[in-house]
């Protein structure tokens, strides 16, 4: 691969990528883009949960879909085309929706990208990560905009700065597809600094794409959050 050759991967660094276990919890516009960008980067042992349907108005923005898979499930569908990509590939589908009762399963892999788009299954992922010292990256992308965090065992969580859900979805304020693309290839670039043991700094990445602005914003610990006064307390 091409991307060996450069200093911050080097052969060491895809052996990495090589070995890990990566689930993807949302195969919509950011998960089926980070799941090919993942897949082509090495990362060959992939689970991929989501209990939705594809629909037409999906094309726009989930760019592993087309228009004979609608009505199929996403994470079935996703997992067709990306054996394409590699037929050796290791691709788990979990067809139905992350809850409390089957949280459990995320336990079998080193990391998880949160590519959903309600706030209650981040907060679940959130806490059940923080419980279980899995590292985790948060994204989301609307409008124009997106964002996106690592979230690391021992870092400050998602609950540390995020309160409650905003009352905008796609469907009510629209999305550009090069946002969802774009915050996806930053949620992977991270996920692969993670994998290949980079240090990693709790910060919370805005980009605008439009306008365009990129911000970087600190994030430190809420010495008030539920979750991370009661997993350090163990």
């Amino acid at each position: 691969m091409r991307q060996t050759i450069l200093p911050e991967i080097r052969p060491e660094g895809q052996k990495l990528i090589n070995k890990v276990k990566v689930a993807i919890i949302g195969i919509g516009a950011l998960g089926t883009v980070a799941a090919e960008l993942l897949l082509r980067t090495g990362v060959t042992n992939l689970a991929l949960i989501d209990n939705d349907t594809i629909e037409e108005s999906n094309l726009q923005r989930q760019l592993l879909f087309q228009e004979s898979d609608i009505k199929t499930n996403k994470a079935k569908t996703a997992k067709q085309h990306l054996l394409k990509v590699n037929k050796n590939a290791k691709i788990k589908v979990i067809a139905t929706r992350l809850t409390i009762k089957n949280i459990n399963l995320l336990k079998n892999y080193n990391l998880i990208l949160d590519c959903t788009d309600n706030l209650e299954t981040r907060f679940l992922i959130n806490d059940f990560c923080k419980q279980h010292n899995l590292p985790w990256i948060y994204a989301s992308a609307i409008t124009t905009h997106g964002y996106v965090m690592s979230i690391l065992p021992h870092g400050p969580c998602l609950r540390c700065f995020l309160k409650q859900a905003s009352m905008e979805t796609c469907a009510t304020s629209g999305v550009l597809n090069t946002i969802t693309t774009s915050i996806a290839a930053l949620q992977v670039t991270e996920a692969i600094k993670i994998i290949t043991k980079k240090t990693i700094t709790p910060k919370l990445y805005y980009y605008n794409i439009w306008t365009p602005e990129l911000r970087t914003i600190n994030i430190k610990k809420n010495i008030n959050c539920p979750i991370c006064n009661k997993t350090e307390k163990k």
